[in-house]
């Protein structure tokens, strides 16, 4: 499982760097062999272990391509997914479209999430954060019946 927030740099041959502590679980687990593609809800990337991601696959294959809201999302997930391989210094590339995508420059944030990291420009993640936690406190994010049985 992933979680914590590592600041990264985004190196002038479009490389990031997977923090130490990650690396010989993914090579363990996976060979290296990552898969990263477009978070269709904000403006950021997700990086599966290909194990994990080849499970999001077999359920986008579920869904059926004569229905158009189904096939958008077959579309966008699929025809953005770019094999990335980690070499033997951590490093991974991050190709043009999902460089663009999510606004990556130079300073970014590789945000674990359990099966698989999110990666955000920094700026946009501290935006992200700062809304978020405004909204917890404000009320305006509903504690649902699931949230509530949450004990942290």
């Amino acid at each position: 499982m992933f979680r914590g927030t590592s600041a990264i740099t985004l190196d002038s041959k479009n490389r990031i760097t997977i923090p130490t502590r990650y690396r010989e679980e993914l090579f363990a687990d996976c060979q290296g062999k990552m898969v990263c593609t477009l978070d269709i809800q904000h403006p950021c990337l997700l990086l599966y272990p290909l194990p994990e991601w080849e499970e999001i696959e077999l359920k986008l294959c579920g869904l059926s391509s004569m229905n158009p809201q189904e096939r958008i999302l077959q579309q966008v997930l699929l025809g953005n997914a770019s094999d990335c391989d980690i070499d033997k210094s951590g490093r991974l590339l991050i190709n043009g479209p999902l460089r663009q995508h999510a606004g990556l420059e130079k300073n970014l944030m590789l945000v674990g999430q359990l099966k698989k990291f999110e990666i955000w420009s920094e700026s946009a993640w501290q935006a992200q954060m700062q809304q978020g936690i405004a909204q917890i406190q404000s009320g305006e994010i509903e504690l649902t019946e699931r949230l509530l049985d949450l004990s942290l």
